[in-house]
Order: C-alpha cells, then structure tokens, then sequence
C-alpha cells in the first residue's frame, strides 16, 4: 500500500543542501522519509510531486477557506496586479478591504499586516501603549506567533516543564529567547477562571493586556468553558486591560464576524489572518476607536513595506465578498459535523477513549483521553502516540492532516460530501492498521 515518494525523496535532499532540515518553517519538518514536498493545491486536494493525491485537512494551517486555486480569487488577483503590487502608499482596494472587514467584525478600526505574528505582535504594543502597562497574560497550549514575547507555554512545552497548575512555570520555546522577557510575560491554565481572577487581581497594576484564542488552536481545538470569554472580558473592563482576542484562526471561518460573533463577545482588540485572504498574504488588526487612537506617527509604531500589499488586498477583497454574500461557512459546518460525528463513531467502534472537540470548521479529537479535555494539560495526557499512528496510515491511503495530535483539522468549501465519506472509510482502515502497531 505503501505511497511511491521516491521524487519527494531526491527533491529534500537537495532542499537539506539550502535550508536547515530541508524546510523554511520548522513545522514542516515530518523527519528524512516523510517531509512533504507538494507541487499544486486544488480545490480540497494537494498533490506532491511524485503525483500522490490527498484531501487536505491541513489547508496550510487553515488559511485555505475556500479552497486551492479558488478561481474567484485567483482572477481577482490577477487582474490587481497588472497595475502594481506595492506602492508605498494607499491604494483604492486596500480602503475597500477595511471597511468590508470594519462591517463584517463590527471593529471600529482597522490596519492591516501581513501575517499572523505581526497582527498580535502590534496588537500587543497597541495594549501596552493604550494602558502604559508592560506585562501580557496569556495562556499554556495557546500559540501568537513567532516573535520572543509570545514563544512561552507554547503547544511545544513539554508536560514536565510546565510546573504546578496552581503556579505555572513560564516554558521558552527553544534557545534564543531572552530570559529576561519571560518577566513581562504570564503564564496560566487555559479554562481556569480562579487563576485568571486571583492574578489580576494580585497585578492588575503592570498588565497592558491578556491575549486568548477563543478555541486552541494548537491544542486540537478545545473549546472555552461556558463563560470564559466573558469572564476575561468582565476582568478587562474592571481593571483597564485590553482584552486581546486573537482571532488568526476562528476570524472569517467559524462566523462571518468570527468568534466575536460566535460567542458574542467584544474584545478591544482583534486579530485577522488566515481565512482574510484564501492563503494569500494579509492580516489585519481590528480595535475599538479609543484602544487604536494611540496608534500614529510618533505615538505608537505602526507599518511594513508590504502591508496591504495588491495581491494581498485583491485576494481578500475577493474572498470576504464572496463569504458575507453566500453561507459558505454554513456549508463547511454542515461537513465539519457529519466529520466530527464519524470521527467519535469510528473510535468508539474500535474501543478507544476519546474526545472530539472544537468548531466543526476546524475539530480536533484527543485519543486515549476520557471526558471533554479544558486545557493544555489535558491535551497533552492524550495518546500522541497512537495518533500519529493513525494520520501516518491515513497519508498512506489518501488523506492528510498534521500529525501532531494538538493541530486541529481544517475544513474547506471545496471539500464535498463524497470526500468526507471518503475520508471517514480511510480513518476507519487507518483506526485499524494503528491498533496493529506497538
């Protein structure tokens, strides 16, 4: 059964020679036989270059909405850029995009960056800028980016190094971060409301801000306790801290106006990526009109040569349009479910504990876990393991999702019915191949 990758395998060779361990992002790196190397997306499908066809549940971490080469947004692009792509100034269709995402979010005001990393990056010296405060709650499994402030407690912390839950030990994620910042930076569990509470109250003081996924989007996609964002927000407007939404991952794919409206919660502010743009480059942060007044020439620093780029503008003006006009994420929720729902069915039927959880857009399940897991730690007292064993035969029989259990899956308009049944008759044989391996 096994997959012929033998083009795969040259090709990363010769990748091993340019980059440190063959990739340009350490998470796709999968080990010397089983890094991926693909040649083209289409619509739920990628294909790498020995021509191996998979569904993707992977959708590049799930910027992918609509689906690869969504023909749309494809020509919307290709007609903006005839005129340019960057201008060091602002262009028609980058107002048009704000104020699309203005209405869809109900945020007062918008800039825009180019990726994930930067919108929480500024977002988080918009807070500290906004209160004249220094230090940042976030939380253990929850993941902001690549820069020094937000690498702690981090998906890839181990269990061991983690510390008591009642007093969290801020983990790096890695060498070359600065000691010294892990001053500045919180720790906490995920879902604690008594943590939460007693922290702020203790340092309230020295707080710009507290930044939350409202579902972990690094840790199979748990889910907020019943009235946990409302708690972080009741605590933010009690003691002046800008509640920090980040939204990279549920913005533009669990609702139209993201988990704010999902949930029914306001932040001050808010961060856009993945979905904004099908893939293409674009992010955006959304805030209250008195939390982004502060930013300015010399004020607080805002900008990048390439933020609102055309071919960034053009691809989100294009996908935007298309999901405020059409219930695309309806139809995505529909499949999602029936996937979620076929998912625990297999796994039940073959005797193995398990939760799955998350927004039907984007599940995720923990094997060899009883009950409905609340944080990092729960996570991570899953069966990795097995897991990964099960992804690892789903690849060989057509089908790809990260193999770190603590991603969750992504789903696309462009995956139909027939591949969720697909997919489910491929989990069920993978299921059993896995039980087979020690």
């Amino acid at each position: 059964m096994a997959r012929n990758r033998t083009r795969t395998r040259e090709l990363f060779q010769r990748a091993r020679q340019v980059f440190p361990y063959g990739v340009n992002s350490n998470f796709r790196y999968w080990g010397d036989d089983e890094t991926n190397i693909f040649v083209r997306g289409e619509k739920g499908y990628v294909y790498d270059v020995d021509e191996n066809r998979y569904i993707d549940y992977r959708l590049a971490f799930g910027p992918i909405i609509l689906g690869h080469g969504y023909a749309p947004v494809v020509e919307r692009v290709a007609q903006a850029i005839k005129d340019g792509t960057v201008f060091a100034a602002t262009h028609p269709l980058e107002i048009s995009v704000g104020e699309r995402v203005k209405r869809m979010t109900g945020m007062d005001k918008v800039r825009f960056a180019n990726s994930g990393t930067e919108a929480t990056m500024h977002a988080l010296r918009i807070a500290r800028g906004f209160t004249a405060r220094d230090v940042v709650v976030k939380f253990e499994g929850c993941y902001h980016g690549f820069y020094d402030y937000m690498l702690w407690s981090t998906a890839m912390a181990p269990r061991g190094a983690l510390g008591a839950e009642r007093s969290p030990i801020p983990v790096p994620s890695g060498s070359g971060i600065p000691r010294i910042i892990g001053d500045l930076v919180i720790v906490l569990p995920y879902n604690d409301f008594d943590a939460l509470e007693r922290t702020v109250k203790a340092r309230w003081g020295e707080i710009a801000a507290i930044i939350v996924e409202p579902g972990m989007g690094n840790a199979a996609s748990i889910m907020p306790a019943e009235g946990w964002l409302q708690h972080i927000r009741k605590l933010c407007t009690e003691y002046g801290i800008v509640m920090i939404l980040d939204e990279v991952k549920t913005g533009f794919r669990v609702a139209r106006g993201g988990a704010q409206e999902y949930f029914g919660v306001r932040a001050d502010l808010t961060t856009y990526a993945k979905s904004i743009a099908n893939g293409f480059p674009l992010a955006a942060i959304g805030g209250r009109e008195e939390v982004m007044s502060v930013v300015g020439p010399g004020s607080v620093a805002h900008g990048g040569t390439y933020v609102g780029n055309m071919a960034g503008a053009a691809a989100a003006e294009a996908t935007l349009e298309i999901l405020e006009k059409q219930d695309i994420l309806g139809v995505i929720a529909k499949r999602g479910q029936k996937l979620m729902a076929g998912l625990g069915r297999i796994l039940t039927e073959a005797g193995i504990a398990h939760a799955v959880v998350g927004f039907p857009q984007m599940p995720g399940f923990v094997v060899g876990f009883e009950g409905t897991p609340r944080n990092y730690r729960d996570c991570l007292a899953g069966d990795g393991h097995l897991y990964e064993h099960i992804i690892m035969e789903m690849i060989e029989r057509g089908a790809i999702a990260e193999a770190d259990f603590r991603e969750p899956w992504f789903l696309c308009y462009e995956h139909s019915d027939a591949d969720i049944d697909e997919t489910l008759n491929i989990f069920a044989d993978a299921v059993k191949a896995a039980k087979k391996v020690p």
